[in-house]
């Protein structure tokens, strides 16, 4: 039963919001194209009102609804128009009717889901089209066979999330916020999309660079391929063409990048890239795509200290811990624009790294730092067990056992972050676990991540239970950076993945909440830039030690806790923006 299409939505009241939720519109949330590595011209944007229901998890289906919710923005959000709590004993329905546009007759029609967390079953018109587990990373499903192009469609979803009721990742979200978790995040948190290809199309490009010898190498899986097809290839500087390349179907080939430009934080140069797919000198198939010449590896020493290299020259990687929260849309930015905001703010302030902590962004967030020029090192959500006995060896850490499902949906949703990201030039560092968060068998991780992406360094274990694997040696230490014990390692990079952690309440501009939390509190900028200077100046003397990396705790307040550079609406910056990046600036020509 379909509700009133007139209902006027807004967002639920109660909380600070950031200055975007008013950009906010229930015809037109999210408008952007969701997947700018794999642009095609035709697709239909699924994000709006649809009805919605929550019901015990046992019922099979929704006769009624209880009103409407703004997708992509999930169930617990204000800006979903509903901001109720999903247990693990509940389902959260959604429905809504769309129809096809006769152009799209005689294609396969793709269903598209950015995210949603956790476990997702789709109907379309009455029909079961398919289930999908995992609340990090897209996936779709052909709905050609049951739909109808001549009249509306209909499409009924049910979601269960049991958040931290069971073992799968979760990152940050708890059924009880406080201090450094956060509110739940359950149901479709990413745009929703539809996608029209013919029977025979493109179905994934991965891109690896070879600044050495100027190439670019493209691994290409096309659908119903045929031995006559032809594949284009175009490569674009600034809208000029520079490559033009055809050949039969093959799955890899290997270009030539003349006098290739490097990508970097300085210089965040992208090539834009075109595949076309023909056929009897007809176009079958296009996809636009874009990518940056980049090189991430473990290089010379320093100090005795392996340093980390971006395109063959040490650079120190100073960044900001990022849990990507939101007062208003919680894991789902208000608007792009917002999204981007915290990206360019974190450089404005002398930052050339971002660490994604514990979850995993829509698209376009890694399509706006590859643009506008920042590294981003990508944890893995962790789930399982969050919390381990302290008094543990780095040793025995590895006898936390995950039960094999466990471990599968785990594998699962890794190896589709890392290939869904693969193509990023921003992303130089995998982190699978922190600080032992569901961390489990972490050489065989290591070694899982190595098959699937070579091209990039591994942090295996930020922060505690480090297992002598991967690339880095990282530390946790708070408030004051502390050295890695680096001294009897000789082939991997000294970094210190977490540390500052310095608080300041700001008035009208914190989230309600009981619990608080603080590493080191403060009640006065001045002394807070103080202690901030303090800490940069303890930095500078361990990056001559051999340093290769640090992050600091962290760019914004995330509900109770309040060790942000900025407030959780990101209206309020606590310490001068200029003075900040002029600090920050003298940690590179050490």
């Amino acid at each position: 039963m379909d509700l009133d299409y007139n209902y006027k939505w807004e967002p639920v009241k109660g909380q600070i919001m950031t200055r975007w939720a008013k950009d906010v519109t229930s015809d037109n949330p999210l408008p952007e194209y969701p997947r700018p590595q794999f642009k095609r011209q035709n697709w239909f944007n699924l994000n709006g009102l649809w009805d919605y229901a929550i019901r015990p998890k046992n019922e099979k289906n929704v006769f009624q609804f209880d009103g409407k919710i703004l997708v992509p923005f999930p169930v617990e959000s204000a800006l979903s128009g509903v901001k109720k709590k999903l247990k693990s004993t509940q389902k959260l329905w959604y429905h809504r009717n769309f129809k096809i546009p006769n152009s799209w007759k005689d294609k396969i029609i793709l269903l598209h889901f950015g995210a949603v967390d956790w476990e997702t079953t789709i109907w379309i018109n009455n029909q079961h089209t398919g289930t999908h587990r995992g609340g990090f990373t897209p996936f779709s499903f052909d709905i050609t066979d049951f739909i109808r192009i001549d009249r509306e469609n209909d499409i009924l979803i049910s979601v269960w999330d049991p958040t931290d009721k069971s073992n799968q990742e979760r990152g940050k979200q708890t059924s009880t916020p406080g201090g450094i978790y956060y509110t739940a995040v359950s149901g479709i948190w990413q745009t929703v999309w539809l996608e029209p290809v013919p029977k025979t199309f493109i179905k994934s490009i991965q891109l690896t660079t070879n600044i050495d010898e100027g190439a670019l190498t493209i691994k290409l899986e096309c659908q119903n391929i045929h031995s006559t097809d032809i594949i284009h290839i175009e490569v674009y500087d600034n809208n000029k063409s520079i490559v033009s390349f055809q050949d039969g179907f093959l799955h890899h080939y290997k270009i030539i990048i003349p006098s290739a430009t490097l990508w970097s934080p300085t210089n965040p140069f992208l090539y834009d890239l075109e595949l076309t797919l023909k056929r009897d000198d007809e176009i079958i198939d296009e996809v636009k795509s874009y990518f940056g010449m980049r090189k991430i590896k473990l290089g010379t020493k320093k100090n005795g200290v392996r340093q980390i290299e971006l395109n063959n020259k040490q650079l120190f990687q100073y960044g900001t811990l990022d849990q990507g929260y939101w007062p208003d849309g919680l894991y789902t930015a208000p608007t792009d624009e917002a999204s981007c905001y915290d990206i360019e703010i974190t450089k404005e302030f002398g930052f050339n790294m971002i660490r994604k902590h514990v979850k995993i962004e829509p698209a376009r967030w890694y399509y706006h730092c590859d643009k506008i020029g920042i590294l981003v090192w990508q944890d893995m959500p962790n789930g399982g067990k969050l919390e381990l006995d302290l008094t543990q060896t780095y040793e025995n850490a590895s006898t936390y056992e995950r039960e094999d499902n466990e471990k599968q949906t785990y594998y699962n949703e890794l190896e589709s972050m890392i290939n869904t990201l693969y193509n990023s030039p921003s992303i130089v560092v995998w982190v699978p676990f922190n600080e032992g968060w569901g961390q489990f068998d972490t050489n065989l991780v290591v070694e899982k991540i190595k098959e699937l992406d070579n091209t990039r360094l591994i942090d295996n274990a930020s922060g505690w239970f480090d297992q002598g694997v991967g690339d880095i040696l990282d530390n946790h230490n708070y408030p004051a950076p502390k050295m890695p014990f680096i001294e009897d390692d000789e082939d991997r990079a000294a970094v210190i993945g977490e540390f500052g952690g310095l608080g300041l309440e700001v008035n009208n501009h914190t989230w309600k909440i009981a619990s608080r939390f603080v590493y080191r509190n403060f009640h006065e900028i001045d002394k807070l830039t103080k202690k901030y200077e303090q800490l940069i100046s303890r930095l500078k003397k361990l990056i001559i030690k051999g340093l290769s990396a640090a992050i600091y705790t962290q760019i914004t307040d995330v509900e109770g806790e309040l060790n942000g550079l900025i407030t959780y609406d990101r209206k309020f910056i606590k310490i001068n923006k200029n003075r900040l990046k002029q600090i920050n600036s003298t940690l590179y020509s050490l």
